[in-house]
């Protein structure tokens, strides 16, 4: 505590601000510049950021610094925008901010006293609707690094795959195990043939997948709108909803429960 006094006099210290953790030390620190006779920089306690269990977050617990959340694929504008909101208020609803218009917001008097929780949720929220304002260029750029990661020799063009993603993604490090599957089929239960809301079982998931065979065998523009209404006038042929010919489809293709586009985006991707 004295050493810190002295230190931050010598420096100039006009403004310290620091967790509210520390307000139990402030009178110390005032009785000392006041024997020096210096004079007392204020002081601006913030709220301490807690986890929801209600412990601190630290360092040493594990807990991610702001490079690790660019590391772990979060923007860098978006997690200065939810840190700034921790223990803050603009006093308005607005959420999302640039830092120039952080500036212009802040005002002390909107700092609270309360422990701030970091939500992690609320932060992939944040880092999704930074992603959604991209235009389709930017995206693309910071999405490419996590394609290689994935597609290796497939050949795929990404630039397809970014406007797919760009909508629906929301951390950069979930990219490659979302789109590994243009790579290399992965193995895969014929559960997923099943869904209830999709109206489809496996009798119907094969039914399906052998008449929609030898009709996109003679489809020539292998392209999303064309696929789409040549699946659909085999569906309103057959009888069925269209659902009970593009799920089985979406996941012939993909093996997977949840893909970043429909079955006709992915076989326009992947190629006849």
């Amino acid at each position: 505590n004295f050493a810190n006094v002295i230190d931050d006099h010598l420096m100039n210290i006009t403004h310290v601000v620091r967790g509210n953790e520390y307000l139990s030390s402030t009178p110390k620190y005032n009785l000392l510049y006041q024997a020096f006779g210096w004079e007392i920089p204020t002081y601006i306690h913030v709220s301490t950021i807690i986890k929801p269990d209600g412990r601190k977050m630290s360092k040493r617990a594990g807990d991610p610094s702001f490079e690790d959340l660019i590391s772990l694929g979060y923007l860098v504008d978006a997690v200065i925008n939810y840190v700034a909101l921790l223990g803050w208020s603009p006093g308005t609803n607005q959420e999302i901010f640039s830092l120039d218009e952080l500036v212009q917001a802040f005002d002390i008097r909107g700092i609270s006293k309360s422990p701030a929780v970091f939500d992690i949720n609320k932060l992939n929220w944040m880092n999704g609707e930074y992603i959604r304002r991209m235009t389709p260029e930017q995206f693309h750029n910071v999405a490419s690094p996590y394609y290689s990661k994935a597609l290796l020799e497939s050949g795929i063009d990404t630039f397809k795959i970014s406007k797919l993603l760009q909508p629906r993604v929301e951390v950069l490090t979930t990219i490659p195990e979302t789109v590994d599957f243009f790579e290399k089929l992965p193995d895969y239960d014929i559960s997923l043939y099943e869904h209830k809301k999709m109206k489809t079982d496996a009798a119907i998931s094969l039914a399906s997948l052998e008449a929609m065979k030898p009709v996109l065998e003679k489809v020539s523009q292998w392209e999303n709108d064309v696929l789409y209404s040549t699946l659909s006038e085999l569906s309103a042929s057959m009888g069925v909803k269209n659902s009970q010919v593009l799920w089985p489809l979406r996941t012939a293709l993909s093996g997977k429960s949840v893909t970043p586009g429909g079955a006709t985006e992915l076989a326009e991707i992947l190629g006849k």
